[in-house]
């Protein structure tokens, strides 16, 4: 009996470790149940639970406010093409009033002549020349209100506008695509975890269903050796408790998965953290997945997040070479000013045809030199450029290798699936069979013990071919996009 010892060891350890193995991602959701009630069950669909998540995930705000940003940009990147108008206005107040000295002077008359002046008590003098003092013009008074309305209008930019245009409007459709790779992945990740659960109340039911047929066993098998025949003894019992307590501590660990796994399910829905999503579907469904590789391959570059993400990128480079070309042509606007001034004063410079006027006028600025600095502006765009495109040449066949990955996986999934079924069919009939020549003492104990535990074994491989093959098709819809998928069904 010993000898099948590590044998019956061997298949609860393994069938221990596929429980383990199935829910890694469950560590999301780091909530400790303090007790079963003050958890919430709720039970739901699969879309129920889509819905659910793609209102409360908090992941969606992000990406839809990256989107109102790229938005924003490009607005502003469209203002460079309207007039730009401001209103100035203020007050100054100065510590003395503003003056203008003209300087003493001597005017000569012309043409050598002379100007009689007379001259009380010396009589008519005649006088060439006469001279001016210093005079102390008064220019404003102190205070000083203005205000101003100015326009400027650029005509010509030698496409800087367009090229920044072309930058704003392809970082919206990346944000945008984004925006769809996080409504993707939060689809995955709930069809992933909604089946996960089904698949921890599967293995836990297995286990339940082991633990019980094992149970029956040791009752059968401790009356066996208290009064048959002989042929079944008490080490016989022995061997046969230690696996029964063996089995239901691994029952406890697949029902503590169970609740984690419908914990995590409505953690990724966005819900409270006692609230827990009990799966209404009993079991995992399987259809199987027709091979179109190629037209699979060629549809996905229309609907790939990052393939469209990557073609919004290279567009904004090209817009990044038009802005920076256009450092070497002239720009050109036209100006606009409506001026008021208020002053006190009547003389000096607070003249009413000083104290309001307009201007207008035409600019040009033309580069000359700026250190070849354009010119490298230019030659770091292009090499963005180029960057991309072979960024997007790998990206092509990333995708293509990806997909191909995937479609073979579901192929194999698809005969594991098949394979595993058969198996657990035979393993049960192999079970039931034992335990029938076991009751009549044709069979010994450990072969018994062995069929029941691979029986246990084969179930839990067939659920995990069905949940593997329903996560491939929900990678394959995160790859190519679910458009796709539903195109080519």
């Amino acid at each position: 009996m010993s000898s099948y010892m590590p044998r019956w060891c061997t298949c609860a350890l393994i069938l221990i470790n596929i429980s383990f193995y199935f829910f890694p991602v469950l560590t999301i959701a780091q909530t400790e149940a303090s007790s079963k009630s003050q958890t919430i069950l709720q039970e739901a669909d699969l879309d129920a639970c889509l819905k659910e998540a793609l209102k409360n995930n908090r992941r969606r705000p992000a990406s839809r406010y990256a989107v109102e940003m790229a938005e924003a940009r490009h607005r502003q990147a469209l203002a460079g093409y309207w007039p730009q108008i401001s209103a100035k206005g203020g007050y100054l107040r100065m510590d003395e009033s503003p003056n203008f000295l003209f300087p003493s002077s001597t005017m000569s008359l012309p043409m050598g002549g002379s100007l009689p002046i007379t001259i009380p008590g010396v009589g008519t003098v005649p006088v060439s020349s006469i001279d001016v003092p210093a005079q102390d013009v008064k220019l404003m008074d102190e205070d000083n209100y203005w205000a101003s309305l100015n326009a400027t209008w650029l005509l010509y930019d030698g496409g800087m506008r367009k090229g920044y245009r072309e930058q704003s409007g392809a970082l919206v459709e990346m944000m945008k695509q984004e925006c769809r790779r996080t409504d993707l992945e939060v689809i995955d990740s709930v069809k992933r975890l909604y089946y996960g659960a089904v698949l921890a109340r599967q293995l836990h039911q297995v286990g339940k269903d082991t633990l019980a047929r094992m149970g029956a066993t040791l009752n059968l098998t401790e009356t066996m050796y208290k009064k048959g025949s002989g042929a079944v003894k008490k080490t016989d019992w022995l061997d046969n408790k230690v696996m029964v307590e063996s089995l239901r501590a691994m029952v406890a660990l697949l029902e503590k998965n169970e609740l984690m796994a419908q914990a995590a399910l409505a953690n990724t829905m966005g819900l409270p953290w006692n609230t827990s999503v009990v799966p209404v579907d009993r079991k995992m469904p399987f259809t199987s997945f027709m091979d179109q590789l190629d037209r699979l391959v060629g549809t996905a570059y229309q609907f790939n997040p990052d393939w469209s993400k990557i073609e919004a990128g290279l567009r904004a480079a090209q817009g990044a070479v038009r802005t920076a070309k256009s450092g070497h042509y002239p720009k050109l606007a036209v100006t606009g000013q409506l001026h008021r001034w208020w002053n006190d004063y009547d003389g000096g410079l607070a003249t009413e045809s000083n104290k309001k006027g307009w201007t207008v006028g035409l600019g040009l600025e033309l580069p000359l030199f700026s250190g070849l600095l354009t010119h490298n502006k230019i030659a770091e765009a292009r090499a963005q450029v180029a960057k991309l495109k072979e960024e997007r040449f790998l990206l092509k066949e990333g995708i293509g290798l990806q997909i191909k990955d995937t479609v073979l996986s579901l192929g194999a999934a698809e005969k594991s699936h098949q394979a595993t079924l058969e198996a657990m069919q035979a393993a049960g009939e192999n079970r039931d069979l034992n335990v029938r020549a076991y009751q009549h003492e044709l069979v010994e104990t450990e072969k018994v013990i062995r069929a029941q535990l691979i029986e246990a074994l084969m179930s839990a491989q067939h659920y995990k071919a069905r949940y593997d093959h329903i996560a491939l098709r929900s990678q394959l819809s995160l790859v190519v996009g679910r458009e796709v998928l539903k195109k080519i069904q």
